[in-house]
């Protein structure tokens, strides 16, 4: 596997354009990013979805791949930090659940206009996705879906400690808080990104709002919220793709079989062999390459 020295810094994202979206008749708002296709039209819509405990920033080098797409078909894309991660708010009075978090996703599609777009999913973002698509009526052009949190068991025996104690875990001091975030991401990736990379994806944690919505948000998140997404994963509406590293440290590689077996089409798997959990970051390039091949696919199909 290639050492923090060979992983390419993530490319930045534009300053974020909140914007507001109607929940259950609860105004909330977004930190959206948009990314508009380089050197001609746009070859269609591409949502990203990330996962806990990233942001947006977690598929920045991705999303600029697709903009620029290649032989002038750029996509749009559109990313978002969901609320209580990134710049979105992370104040204690956001639900953090995957219930909510659906919902708003269903939400900003509407408030975008996009009528059938593709979604890119990664970690819980692929229930997210799912869940909007299968139980919030979102209708999508296609779904890729990478190292998803949806099938039981999930969630790390670090993960299951803090629900248990999420109090505690708030009251660390923040220097050792600090160091524990650090270490948690770089573990995800099998300690495969440069320091940077590490320092990006933590520095929404580190102050003492920051702080709280870490833990905050692993105490809401529940496998609860996912049985009725698996239940319903053969009811998919659209192309399916899934994508899994080989060495994720946090779900097997094995979940992606399994994954396949209950969506219908009998779904191609791609591999990423040495990677980790974090493989947007770890290999962009071939993630990259892999999406638009799929969405190249889908749209000569």
């Amino acid at each position: 596997m290639p050492g923090p020295a060979s992983v390419p810094r993530p490319s930045a994202l534009p300053k974020p354009v909140f914007v507001e979206v109607d929940t259950d008749g609860t105004r909330e708002r977004i930190a959206t990013y948009v990314l508009e296709p380089a050197g001609g039209p746009s070859a269609g819509d591409v949502v990203l979805c990330h996962g806990t405990p990233w942001s947006a920033q977690v598929w920045a080098p991705v999303a600029r791949a697709l903009s620029q797409g290649l032989l002038g078909r750029g996509y749009r894309v559109f990313l978002w930090d969901m609320p209580g991660y990134g710049a979105s708010s992370k104040g204690a009075g956001v639900a953090v659940d995957l219930v909510a978090q659906r919902r708003r996703l269903a939400a900003l599609l509407r408030h975008w206009g996009l009528g059938r777009p593709h979604l890119v999913a990664h970690d819980i973002g692929g229930a997210v996705a799912l869940g909007a698509h299968l139980l919030e009526g979102a209708d999508l052009a296609s779904l890729f879906l990478l190292d998803i949190v949806t099938l039981d068991p999930w969630g790390s025996e670090f993960f299951r400690l803090v629900a248990r104690n999420e109090s505690v875990f708030a009251a660390v001091p923040g220097p050792l808080h600090g160091a524990l975030v650090r270490e948690y991401i770089a573990g995800a990736a099998n300690h495969a990104l440069a320091p940077e990379q590490v320092e990006t994806l933590a520095e929404p944690w580190l102050d003492d709002v920051g702080q709280a919505a870490f833990y905050r948000q692993i105490a809401q998140l529940s496998p609860e919220h996912t049985a009725p997404v698996v239940r319903r994963l053969g009811e998919v509406r659209c192309p399916v793709r899934v994508g899994w590293a080989e060495d994720d440290p946090w779900i097997p590689f094995e979940q992606a079989g399994r994954l396949r077996e209950l969506l219908p089409g009998d779904p191609e798997v791609v591999a990423f062999p040495g990677r980790g959990h974090l493989v947007p970051l770890e290999d962009d390039a071939a993630v990259g390459r892999a999406v638009l091949a799929w969405l190249d696919a889908v749209d000569g199909s």
